[in-house]
């Protein structure tokens, strides 16, 4: 696969950035160390909360969300951080024995008015389930490295529909 750069994102595109499967142990390992609430840790005490049993935390969600975009996404592009996260929405529990997939939709591009070499990419991130209902939804404007200030747009990743 070639370095993706901003040139190569157009508003619209949409791509899948890989699934996984997630376990009962990953979800109570995670909450033992970061979220150490009853509904991501106790089976019993899960099945009496509002969700009907164990579910992943959103926080944990959010890093398997940076891990398959890690893996599948910006590891192949000029990748170069975002300044913040703008929107999070945990919109359905993510349970054990779950297989999600992330997509990742373009918003809008723009130019670094600072940096002439630096572009941002405004993404809709999303963790979608087996029935391709969304789970969690990302909004974030990351940086990515320009081919050169001034050149022409490119052609993009392919979209999930191309390939």
């Amino acid at each position: 696969m070639s370095r993706l750069h901003w040139e190569d994102f157009t508003p619209g595109q949409i791509a899948e950035c890989g699934s996984r499967l997630i376990t009962r142990a990953e979800i109570i390992a995670f909450a033992a160390e970061y979220d150490p609430q009853p509904m991501h840790l106790d089976e019993a005490a899960a099945r009496a909360n509002l969700f009907g049993g164990l579910i992943a935390s959103g926080w944990h969600s959010c890093c398997i969300l940076m891990r398959m975009l890690s893996d599948d996404f910006i590891g192949h592009a000029s990748f170069m951080g975002a300044p913040g996260v703008e929107e999070v929405n945990w919109l359905a529990p993510i349970r054990p024995g779950e297989r999600i997939k992330a997509r990742a939709t373009v918003l809008e591009t723009r130019a670094s008015r600072s940096r002439p070499d630096v572009g941002f990419v405004k993404f809709r991130f999303e963790l979608v389930n087996a029935t391709d209902q969304p789970v969690m939804t990302l909004i974030v404007s990351p940086m990515f490295g320009r081919r050169a200030p001034d050149s022409a747009r490119g052609r993009g990743p392919k979209a999930a529909s191309e390939r």
